[in-house]
């Protein structure tokens, strides 16, 4: 039977809710099981279309593990259901046979709005909390799809609004779907490497598909990220031609997106639209493209991804050593607890914790010699209580560092301006050497590598570096690879040369040679200033 416990929260719903979320007070209630899997029976039937149910019927569609020994106790149950209005009651006539019939209680139950709602966000909740994610490789490849579609787009001076606004919607929501994913799978990874009870050929099994899995997302993103941050910035560029910038179309898809607002309201709809479209562009370029105040998302992820592997690998250790019998803290401190438990008084449970810890009394503390002299002066009877006697004042350093602070005047505070002044000055000095470094490897349209000629330290280190980063993406049978920089601020596109001549490039620290490539260097940021 229902205790008097689910008939108070019927009258007054948990904790004083107000009636809005009365509909939640079954989750509150010592039978709280019951009243969930009563509501999951009509929520399921409502999906096969059944409007009513009888409590007869509740209780055999029930599962037996919930199914209560007295069927009066589903009654109750969908009674106080009603109460807390997840549950609407009408009058049962469809079985009355007798005149007696009409003055039992027969009633017939339906779900109400209120309850369905509820059922709806627990639902929600459930999904929320046992959700572990994935790392999307193949999300990438639909973002680079729709960027080029829209990058297409913007080259047309009239391109077609529903189109525009059905391929923002699937951007939006495949970027939206990569990025959850992403954080539900770097928690639970992070759950995972704080796994310590877990069996070490389980947890190995698991360990080696894990980082190959970690590893190929990994690489995806390195080559796909660059592809995203070219699109990105050329989607923000000045179009040729008379289309349109990534602006525009946000602004023909708002105003689709406006068009069934009610009368008068168009206008307000539209701005909505539009700077919901925006905010949501700017998480997108957040993700794969730097600013001066954060770093790419994506590169955290992938440093994140990166940094687990090693903790993967601490974790095998630990679970290794625990296996093999070494001690470690958690292990000890699990018997030192047991000592405890098991110690037969109060006397050994002390001598336990004295042995165990050796807190002992601070007989070596002493006081500063003003403090001795003014005990001298005047002194105080061993019998005066601690609180009204004069206090006893030590150093401040004595605690941390076991000596006396030196005596004198303090230390001045050291001026740091000049420092601060020379270390503005040498990052202003390094973002113009940078920013001479790429117009100096702007090449303004094909060349061969052989003729790019001599090239500073500083032009070659990033000359560098594009190369690698042209030839590590290069995809295999392709012509031609096409690649940007990691921060997004340089393209470089390569094919081989129709010779096999070789190549050769001065610098001051020697001569860098290799097969001869049509090369093709643009400063994207440089440009878009």
């Amino acid at each position: 039977m229902l205790d008097s416990g689910d008939k108070a929260e019927a009258q007054a719903g948990p904790d004083g809710a107000s009636a809005r979320y009365r509909p939640f007070a079954h989750l509150n209630t010592p039978n709280s099981g019951l009243y969930r899997a009563v509501m999951g029976v009509f929520v399921r039937e409502k999906e096969r279309y059944t409007v009513h149910l009888r409590p007869d019927d509740v209780a055999r569609l029930l599962a037996p593990e919930a199914r209560p020994s007295d069927p009066e106790d589903v009654v109750q149950a969908m009674d106080k259901l009603a109460d807390w209005g997840n549950l609407r009651q009408d009058p049962d006539t469809g079985r009355v046979t007798a005149v007696e019939d009409f003055y039992r209680r027969r009633y017939i139950y339906q779900l109400t709005r209120e309850g369905e709602a509820a059922e709806k966000a627990l639902a929600a909740y459930d999904r929320g909390l046992g959700r572990r994610g994935e790392l999307q490789a193949k999300a990438l490849v639909d973002i680079i799809g729709q960027l080029r579609e829209l990058l297409e787009m913007s080259s047309r001076s009239d391109p077609d609004p529903a189109v525009v606004h059905l391929a923002m919607r699937d951007l939006e929501g495949r970027f939206e779907e990569l990025a959850d994913n992403a954080r539900a799978f770097m928690g639970s990874l992070q759950r995972t490497i704080d796994l310590h009870d877990a069996e070490v050929e389980a947890f190995l099994a698991y360990k080696e598909s894990l980082i190959d899995y970690l590893q190929r997302f990994i690489s995806d993103l390195v080559t796909m990220g660059a592809e995203i941050a070219r699109l990105l910035l050329a989607l923000e560029d000045s179009p040729t031609g008379g289309g349109r910038r990534i602006d525009g179309l946000m602004l023909l898809a708002a105003e689709r997106d406006a068009a069934d607002a009610a009368p008068g309201t168009e206008a307000e709809a539209q701005r909505r639209a539009l700077a919901l479209r925006e905010h949501r562009w700017g998480g997108l370029r957040g993700w794969f493209l730097s600013s001066p105040e954060h770093e790419p998302q994506a590169r955290l992820l992938r440093t994140a991804a990166r940094s687990a592997v090693p903790q993967l690998l601490a974790v095998v250790s630990a679970l290794n050593e625990r296996r093999s019998g070494r001690s470690d803290r958690s292990s000890d401190f699990r018997a030192l607890a047991r000592w405890f438990a098991e110690a037969p008084d109060d006397d050994a449970r002390h001598m336990l914790w004295r042995t165990a810890f050796g807190l002992y009394p601070a007989r070596h503390l002493t006081v500063d010699p003003g403090t001795v002299d003014a005990r001298d002066e005047e002194p105080v009877a061993p019998s005066t209580p601690w609180v009204q006697a004069p206090p006893i004042r030590i150093s401040p350093r004595l605690r941390k560092t076991g000596s006396y602070e030196r005596r004198g005047k303090p230390r001045r505070i050291t001026d740091r301006s000049e420092e601060r002044r020379h270390l503005a000055e040498q990052a202003r000095r390094q973002a113009e050497q940078t920013a001479a470094a790429r117009a100096r490897l702007d090449t303004g349209g094909p060349m061969r590598l052989s003729d790019v000629g001599e090239l500073d330290p500083e032009v070659f280190h990033l000359f560098l570096g594009l190369l690698g980063d042209a030839l590590a993406a290069w995809p295999n049978g392709a012509e031609e690879s096409v690649t940007t920089s990691g921060d997004g601020g340089m393209e470089i596109r390569l094919r081989a040369a129709p010779d096999p001549v070789t190549a050769q490039i001065t610098t001051p620290d020697g001569v860098f040679s290799g097969p001869d490539h049509i090369v093709e260097i643009t400063d994207l940021e440089g440009r878009a200033e």
